[in-house]
């Protein structure tokens, strides 16, 4: 595990045991909220119900379980940094079979599409510039995961400043918009205009 991600699994572990399997539990405010998040996540998938899809940040599984309501039959694998939430994804009674697990980078394989959602936002005390460094290796990591695209969201820096804490990572939307253009120049789109204080960046990187 990357050394910056250890108090972050612990911030994780934290909040599941203080919440439990919830919206909350994953450092979300509401049900609702977390639910517009995988919906701006997915545009990338264009509805693609048979594609395969990596959950990079899969928490206690929650996207799983939205994919297969949703009607995708796709393979899914969902990744987390803390083994807590692994776990518990593993435990909950209504993700399917077909969906697998792990804590293990290493141990997912190339998907249609990966999709990652908060894992840039809890910076804790880690530099701003070292946690850019991270993002981009991460976003880098995601593409390589990705034959057809990939997809992620960011708390925005254009948040209300009342409204900032300290230890969370607020992003530049153009600055990582202009990266992801410079690196994936095939299909870029930024979303900032859903009512939560993030953006979502959608890339495309293969066959429609």
């Amino acid at each position: 595990m990357h050394r910056v991600l250890e108090p972050v699994a612990r911030y994780y572990a934290d909040k599941l045991r203080a919440h439990g399997t919830t919206a909350r539990g994953v450092d979300w405010n509401s049900p609702d909220s977390q639910d517009q998040r995988f919906t701006e996540l997915l545009r990338v998938c264009r509805e693609d119900r048979a594609a395969s899809i990596n959950d990079y940040g899969c928490g206690y599984g929650a996207l799983a379980a939205r994919l297969r309501r949703d009607g995708y039959h796709g393979p899914y694998r969902g990744y987390d940094v803390a083994p807590e939430m692994v776990a518990a994804a593993e435990a909950q009674a209504g993700v399917p079979d077909d969906c697998r697990f792990t804590s293990n980078p290493r141990e997912l394989t190339v998907a249609d599409y990966t999709v990652a959602s908060g894992i840039f936002n809890v910076r804790l005390e880690v530099a701003v510039d070292e946690w850019e460094l991270h993002v981009r290796d991460t976003i880098d990591r995601l593409a390589a995961l990705s034959l057809r695209g990939f997809a992620f969201n960011m708390l925005t820096s254009h948040a209300d400043a009342d409204r900032m804490r300290d230890d969370l990572y607020y992003a530049d939307p153009a600055a990582w918009l202009t990266y992801c253009l410079r690196k994936f120049p095939r299909s870029v789109a930024l979303l900032h205009d859903y009512q939560l204080y993030e953006f979502t960046v959608l890339v495309r990187t293969g066959p429609d």
